[in-house]
């Protein structure tokens, strides 16, 4: 296996990574994408499970002969940071994708408090921080817009926005210490320098900050406790509360620890509408810097022989109060300080100029207008380093009225039944009503072109990669690791992935109905119920064939086949995401229950992925303009 010299020739390597790399989505999408001066060179990926890893190491490794990388670690780990480092060496990395775990505030399902998945996006931006990519793209559900009435949403852009090029901030620390000397008490001027300095520095300067940070307000406290009575001091429950909510606020690393530990507990123990989730959530809630400054804040005001330093004790609530900020809150703060001084104009200017990454909005994008035949919406933050060009939109590359069908997509794999396997393409049955929806298309799905075309479903065959690799050799299949090492294991075969379950009678029947309803509503419940075949899932889907499935997701059986009225294939899922006939999804086909999460199975790994398709859009959107 090799990639042509041709087309190497002439064309400069862009670099990326892929983290929740997952099936491989984007970076199959990634792969498929160039421009006349430019392509991508896969570096590496990273994802939790070893399933992701199998993968990936058959499809770019074996079959496109790369020498991609692989990371399977948690991005929550201490030292991830560190092994994705030494795993790349001195190797720059030019664009950074990837999608956090989206679960926890998809639309499709129930959403958790405190999910352990909710804070992947700070680990993810902490890696963007390290490695200063040109790009990075951020890919997530369209819920993630609306979570808590859209705050979390505003955090995510704010975080971007915190991201400092530190080769600027000494201006930046030059012009807050003089014009805080003009403006601010020194006690608020040291405070805010720390605070800064905390949220710019490497993380290796953190503990010697916070702790510097603290024994200034514990100065102040102090202060304004020396003239009370010691004994009222020592014990009153108002000063007490201060006193312990700064020791609480200090001792950051430790909390950060408990709260984790405990939202993996939940995650483990499945705690969720039970009664122990809101004892869980409220005690995590109690170690928030929001609660426990709240609280602090109270008792400051309830402590009546504070009344005598009132301009102290406003300063010292303020910066209690500025501890918990962001950088970009803490810049609000500090502005006020700077209209005052009449130098606002010199701060914004700063502060334009230490901003590391320009993001305009999150762009939202549909699938489907890039040649997808499948609706899935999906959110893009994409941070342009400063030194590049802004990017606001991903151009469909189709028009509204050539979308791919799922009739054109799958319809040439409709030559199997239920409770079989086939291994090689069989004779497609022909319908005369639907036949005239499969359309010659170029590569990327518009019809009106004058370059190559052919039907999606032979795109699918051919492969989307012919342009830039010798397909020496061919793609194969196996259940583990282990299996990957000894060639004896290796199933080649000409088709993959392409299995029905065994249905029962009962569950034949009941899918007919749904299908003859052609929606699992009230009246097609009725009557199943009748039949006593009723069914304790939530939904089914019968897909129209005649236009794009909604969004596919990990449940085999949620989508009905439109003429077989059975579960869809592995392989026919994957076509609806846009991925090759020769991307073969390994280890097991499926697994039950809680088994889903940490075995990631094939009908996992294709409903969790990134369209290929959409992938390439946007990774040539980025070739386009990067510098």
């Amino acid at each position: 296996m090799a990639e042509k010299k041709e087309f190497l020739e002439g064309r400069k390597a862009v670099t990326f990574l892929d983290l929740f790399a997952g099936a491989g989505g984007i970076s199959e999408g990634f792969m498929q994408a160039y421009t006349d001066d430019k392509y991508y060179d896969f570096i590496l990926a990273s994802d939790i499970n070893e399933n992701c890893e199998l993968t990936h190491r058959v499809r770019y490794n074996e079959e496109l002969g790369l020498k991609t990388k692989f990371l399977t670690e948690d991005i929550m780990s201490e030292t991830f940071l560190t092994d994705l480092k030494k795993k790349i060496g001195r190797t720059s990395i030019d664009v950074v994708t990837g999608g956090p775990s989206c679960q926890s505030f998809s639309l499709s399902g129930r959403r958790r408090k405190y999910d352990k998945r909710d804070n992947l996006f700070e680990h993810y931006l902490k890696v963007i921080s390290g490695l200063r990519p040109k790009y990075f793209v951020m890919e997530n559900v369209k819920g993630i817009l609306t979570k808590d009435k859209g705050r979390f949403k505003d955090e995510i852009m704010r975080r971007i926005r915190s991201i400092i090029d530190h080769k600027q901030v000494s201006q930046l620390y030059c012009y807050l210490n003089e014009m805080l000397g003009r403006t601010a008490t020194s006690f608020e001027k040291n405070c805010f320098m720390l605070k800064v300095r905390l949220e710019i520095e490497d993380d290796s300067k953190t503990i010697s900050l916070i702790e510097e940070y603290f024994l200034i307000l514990e100065e102040r406290f102090k202060e304004l406790t020396r003239n009370i009575d010691y004994r009222i001091s020592k014990s009153d429950s108002q000063i007490s509360t201060i006193r312990h909510g700064l020791n609480l606020l200090k001792r950051n690393n430790e909390r950060r620890k408990i709260q984790n530990a405990i939202i993996q507990e939940k995650a483990f123990c499945n705690i969720d509408n039970d009664a122990f989730v809101h004892q869980m959530n409220d005690f995590i809630e109690s170690l928030e810097d929001d609660t426990i400054i709240g609280k602090i804040l109270l008792s400051i005001d309830n402590v009546k022989e504070f009344g005598a330093f009132r301009e102290k004790v406003e300063s010292f609530k303020s910066m209690i109060g500025l501890y918990a900020m962001t950088l970009d809150e803490s810049f609000d703060t500090l502005r006020a300080y700077a209209q005052k001084d009449g130098t606002e104009s010199e701060f914004e200017k700063i502060l334009d100029g230490i901003r590391l990454y320009r993001i305009e909005k999150p762009i939202v994008v549909l699938s489907s207008d890039y040649g997808v035949p499948q609706n899935r919406e999906r959110v893009l933050f994409i941070g342009c380093r400063n030194d590049q060009k802004l990017i606001t939109e991903i151009p469909a590359t189709v028009a509204p009225d050539e979308k791919v069908t799922i009739y054109e997509a799958i319809s040439d794999l409709d030559f199997i039944g239920n409770g079989e396997t086939k291994t090689e393409y069989g004779k497609t049955r022909r319908n005369k009503e639907l036949d005239p929806l499969i359309r010659r298309r170029a590569i990327d799905g518009p019809t009106d072109t004058e370059s190559e075309r052919h039907t999606f479903a032979e795109w699918s065959r051919i492969g989307r990669l012919q342009h830039r690799f010798i397909f020496e050799c061919k793609p194969f299949y196996v259940k583990t690791s282990e299996e990957l090492g000894n060639p004896m294991f290796h199933i080649e075969q000409e088709l993959f992935n392409h299995q029905t379950s065994s249905q029962n009678t009962d569950v034949k029947k009941r899918l007919e109905i749904i299908a003859k309803h052609g929606d699992y509503d009230d009246a097609c419940k009725i009557e199943l119920k009748k039949k006593n075949l009723e069914s304790n899932k939530r939904n089914y889907t019968v897909l129209n064939p005649k236009g794009q499935s909604p969004t596919v997701v990990t449940m085999p059986d949620d989508f009905i086949h439109y003429s077989r009225f059975r579960a869809m294939t592995v392989r026919e899922m994957a076509r609806l995401q846009s991925f090759d006939d020769s991307f073969v999804f390994q280890g097991k086909r499926q697994t039950g229950g809680d088994k889903r999460k940490s075995e990631i199975p094939q009908y996992t790994l294709v409903g969790n992925a990134v369209p290929p398709l959409m992938a390439r859009a946007i990774g040539n959107a980025i070739l386009k303009v990067i510098r």
